[in-house]
């Protein structure tokens, strides 16, 4: 292979790497559900297709996966230390955009016959929440729309959340109540921009 060519090639690698980089990176603007699709041209329909299948809406199915990973797709709990600087292991397997556990996961694929499911896909994660979110409005009676009580059940699992494990966890009411926000707000600014999304891919300039 002659110099050029050599080059070529290490460009072309260089080239798919940066775009797997980009591909795989947080939006710039967490706070605003607008840019956040704007940016990730193919999320908005990926959880449009999430918020038809099973009636949980992109507001609250996006504050969750914000409170969860910040939208980082490898996202994994920090580990624990062992005499207070030593790495331990993690206190947990939960993973990706959704931080779902390996088991639950599992059940989501066999609930929603979505086998080939990964954590760390976005249009799968969000999936994974609206499902988990339609599961939580039918065991525990919580409305679709009800993100501080719905976060309380994905944090709790349905058993915790029927038996009110998060009766006296302060904090983690706490945080349902910033969750409870964020979709407040993000629901004000979709609002204001859906009308202008993409409602589904476009093949060969078609459609």
């Amino acid at each position: 292979m002659g110099k050029n060519n050599k080059k070529l090639l290490l460009a072309l690698l260089g080239a798919i790497t940066l775009s797997a980089g980009c591909a795989t990176s947080p939006p710039s603007n967490l706070d605003n559900i607008c840019s956040i699709f704007r940016e990730k041209k193919s999320w908005y329909r990926q959880a449009k297709a999430s918020e038809d299948r099973w009636g949980s809406p992109i507001a609250t199915m996006m504050a969750i996966l914000h409170q969860e990973s910040r939208f980082v797709h490898d996202a994994r709990p920090p580990r624990t230390k062992i005499l207070g600087f030593i790495p331990g292991p993690r206190p947990s397997d939960a993973y990706g955009y959704a931080q779902a556990l390996r088991s639950t996961w599992r059940g989501y694929q066999r609930s929603s016959f979505n086998y080939g499911a990964d954590r760390d896909d976005f249009s799968d994660a969000i999936d994974f929440v609206g499902w988990y979110n339609n599961t939580s409005a039918r065991r525990c009676q919580i409305r679709s729309n009800d993100s501080y009580h719905l976060y309380l059940a994905y944090h709790e699992g349905h058993g915790g959340f029927n038996r009110r494990s998060f009766k006296n966890k302060a904090w983690l009411k706490r945080v349902s109540h910033k969750v409870s926000a964020r979709a407040q707000r993000y629901q004000q600014q979709l609002n204001s921009c859906e009308h202008s999304l993409p409602k589904r891919r476009k093949f060969l300039g078609l459609f």
